[in-house]
């Protein structure tokens, strides 16, 4: 498997380019557009110049994170051909500067939620946390500015502000949509998009829902096994596949992530890996947590394990991590937590495979 960091952008990011590359393992960065509208093709241009940036400082740039899905494609709208063409000829640029797994979500509205940016711990490190009842209490508009105030001055991803205007009325707009037509919308999409994805060789990994239950009354989806394996048979080419991200999967306690990812990592479904951990205060509410097994409710062992079983070679990337040390940093996005995240994962990967080999 190939260790990745995600990286931002266009002077968006604390963490330097300089500073991925003398993380021990890491070999390449999952980096993003967040400047460029969504529904809008990704310029050649740029991503020619961002894979050149990236590549002199001794990094890949295989993965991208985050070309969003336009709304009007969820809802099913008549000009999301449009936007869907778009899309395509996004693939195809991308295709042209060596990427080879595209990381984004069906997420209606909103990408994700939580409660607070920067909870601190008894160590006096900080994390995200969800409560859920505070959720529920914020309309989108009031969650907004609260993750604005607390983002540190950095933009969150799927929180952008030109995307929070529309909020209000897009959540009215799903409340008359069946969870089933949501479906039908995504293999619209799928299905025009996929053949593309093989044709410029570039798998498309979908992230789950994150916190994986319904949220004002919106459509999700991709939230457990039974809705994992009905998205995946919605179209079977191996170009669809997933993004399994331990975290969001893991929000939901009864979501048995070693057996999902051997059940699906069989089939060459994982084309992405994100890893982390969070501890539950109750059913569903919960704190980010560092990667370490015994910091949090997932076992980051049989996690690994599970991987290696199935013979992932995918690329693999620590997720959120604690702000540690005194870093200001996007947050979530820190070096230093992230970092030890990274080894602390190879470290089990190492074992495992000696494991394999030496007690046979």
């Amino acid at each position: 498997m190939k260790m990745i960091l995600r990286w931002f952008p266009f002077g968006d990011d604390s963490v330097t380019l300089k500073e991925i590359r003398q993380i021990p393992g890491v070999t390449g960065v999952a980096t993003c557009m967040p400047k460029i509208p969504v529904g809008e093709v990704w310029p050649l241009e740029m991503l020619e110049s961002l894979k050149k940036e990236i590549n002199d400082a001794g990094l890949e740039m295989e993965v991208i994170e985050s070309v969003n899905i336009h709304e009007d494609i969820k809802k099913g709208l008549p000009s999301r051909d449009r936007y869907i063409e778009n899309y395509i000829r996004t693939l195809e640029h991308l295709s042209k500067v060596g990427v080879k797994v595209l990381c984004y979500n069906f997420m209606p509205v909103m990408d994700w939620a939580r409660s607070d940016l920067s909870l601190e711990l008894p160590d006096g490190s900080q994390v995200m946390a969800y409560r859920h009842e505070e959720v529920l209490k914020m309309n989108p508009k009031v969650m907004a500015d609260v993750m604005a105030k607390k983002a540190r001055g950095y933009s969150l991803p799927g929180w952008e502000p030109e995307r929070l205007d529309a909020m209000a009325k897009d959540i009215e707009f799903y409340q008359n949509m069946t969870q089933e037509t949501y479906w039908e919308n995504m293999k619209y999409f799928l299905d025009t998009v996929i053949p593309y994805a093989e044709q410029y060789d570039i798998k498309l990994a979908i992230h789950p829902d994150d916190p994986p239950w319904p949220l004002y009354g919106l459509p999700k989806v991709i939230t457990n096994r039974e809705n994992i394996r009905k998205f995946l048979d919605l179209n079977k080419s191996p170009y669809n596949g997933l993004t399994f991200c331990t975290g969001s999967l893991g929000s939901d306690l009864k979501n048995d992530l070693p057996e999902m990812i051997r059940e699906f990592g069989k089939e060459g479904r994982i084309h992405f890996a994100h890893i982390r951990n969070v501890k539950h205060l109750t059913e569903k509410d919960f704190d980010e947590s560092a990667h370490l097994s015994s910091c949090g409710d997932l076992d980051m062992f049989e996690v690994m394990k599970a991987y290696d079983e199935v013979g992932f070679e995918g690329y693999v990337r620590p997720d959120h991590g604690r702000m540690i040390w005194g870093e200001k940093a996007r947050p979530g996005y820190g070096l230093y937590d992230r970092a030890i995240g990274a080894n602390y994962l190879l470290g089990l990967q190492e074992a495992i495979s000696k494991m394999k080999t030496r007690y046979k």
